[in-house]
């Protein structure tokens, strides 16, 4: 499994940063998104990311930034790229509902459109764990805005390696099975030493760092403030662009 963060910024583009889209490439060539926000489609352009490759979109909540980008996928998958492949669409509880209406907000009518591909639409629920593009998907509910969630976080298991990701969140006790024994961690942390709501930050992060008993930890989703502190931090940060091998 090769990740690739084609994006990690916050919803404001701090730093020139695209927003959060993670491309998740498997071994046998199946390839999955985890989130698809606002500038993701220019992200995927700029990086030469081959979207009919794309066979599964995986969503943690759906706030702009980590959702929006998907009626600009749709569209370019209808009238660019003319895709015949099937897609599969999913996240949490009410997934089919909250992706027709971003949709159809973006480009009124369009959220009903007949494509001449099939969609599927997955609901991933911590109740059950899910398989997806031939990944074992697992999820946790964490502790972010519910006007736009549920909002969840992911353990993502495929070709012998686990990837978790925390999706966007304060800190809340369900990081620790999220992590514990992942391969790779990837968490927001959004403010350096400035407590913000539904947000992590790093000073709060650092304190519990020994308990997240994940092999490599790397921050993302980072605003102004933990972008001009980030050389303080004592784990990993992201930039778009990074390439992950567990």
């Amino acid at each position: 499994m090769k990740i690739t963060v084609l994006g990690s910024g916050d919803a404001f583009g701090s730093g020139g940063r695209y927003s959060t889209c993670l491309h998740l490439a498997a071994d046998d060539g199946s390839v999955m998104l985890v989130d698809c926000g606002a500038t993701s489609l220019l992200a995927m352009q700029r990086a030469g990311v081959d979207r009919n490759a794309i066979s599964t979109i995986l969503l943690t909540h759906f706030h702009g930034d980590h959702a929006g980008g998907l009626p600009f996928f749709l569209l370019d998958a209808l009238f660019e790229c003319r895709r015949t492949a099937p897609l599969t669409i999913a996240g949490p509880k009410g997934v089919e509902e909250r992706v027709r209406t971003i949709t159809d907000t973006a480009f009124p009518g369009f959220g009903t459109n007949v494509f001449p591909f099939e969609i599927t639409y997955v609901e991933v629920t911590p109740e059950a764990e899910a398989a997806l593009a031939g990944a074992g998907i697992t999820a946790f509910s964490v502790d972010h805005d519910q006007r736009a969630g549920p909002c969840q976080g992911y353990r993502i298991a495929r070709d012998g390696k686990v990837f978790a990701y925390s999706g966007d969140t304060t800190w809340t006790e369900a990081l620790l099975p999220l992590a514990d024994g992942a391969d790779v961690l990837l968490v927001e942390c959004y403010t350096f030493d400035k407590p913000l709501k539904n947000h992590l930050d790093w000073k709060t992060l650092s304190g519990r760092l020994a308990d997240l008993k994940a092999k490599r930890i790397i921050l993302t989703h980072m605003g102004p403030q933990m972008l001009a502190s980030r050389d303080r931090a004592t784990v990993e940060c992201a930039e778009d662009g990074l390439v992950i091998v567990p």
